[in-house]
């Protein structure tokens, strides 16, 4: 007599959680799907829980989580684009960014100057400077800033629709952009 019965299927259990979640993603995504006039927007869904007695992967391990921001609003001048850049740099990026009080020492500072195009969205970015060490923070600056534009109609503003943003990376290769640290 075998151990396993390969004649009946695996029958699937909607009561685990992780499944119960990632049938609840995929049924929304589909019903929202429907609405939309575009192709659907992906669904993060949720990371299946280690095994009992094992522990969770570091932070710098995990695949980071990004969020797609709603439409940011008019910029009045550009102290106000400046901080509502910031605050969408780290609204974007929940799991690679940090806000409070910068770790000493800091493992990277990289410095960029962003241009934007009137509608907000990003028209170049020039490195300032570059840290000594660690040279990959400067990419994911990089692409941080990508990720959380646009950042705002900016054509009544005065020109040049350019900002400059300090990146203060930790130990764990989160950053903060120093804007906030005001």
């Amino acid at each position: 007599m075998p151990c396993i019965d390969d004649s009946e299927p695996t029958r699937w259990r909607p009561s685990h959680p992780f499944r119960r979640r990632a049938a609840l993603a995929a049924l929304l995504s589909l019903a929202l799907a429907g609405c939309a006039g575009g192709p659907p927007a992906p669904v993060a869904t949720p990371a299946p829980a280690p095994a009992a007695g094992a522990s969770a992967p570091p932070a710098a391990a995990r695949a980071p989580r990004y969020v797609k921001l709603p439409p940011p609003p008019a910029a009045r001048n550009w102290d106000e684009l400046k901080l509502n850049a910031a605050r969408r740099l780290v609204a974007a990026h929940p799991d690679t960014s940090y806000v409070g009080t910068p770790p000493e020492p800091l493992l990277a500072i990289p410095v960029l100057e962003v241009e934007l195009n009137a509608d907000g969205s990003v028209r170049r970015i020039e490195v300032v400077r570059e840290p000594r060490e660690v040279k990959k923070t400067i990419q994911m600056a990089i692409d941080a800033v990508h990720r959380a534009a646009p950042y705002g109609d900016v054509s009544k503003l005065p020109r040049p629709w350019r900002f400059v943003e300090v990146f203060l990376f930790d130990d764990d290769l989160r950053f903060m952009p120093a804007t906030l640290d005001r």
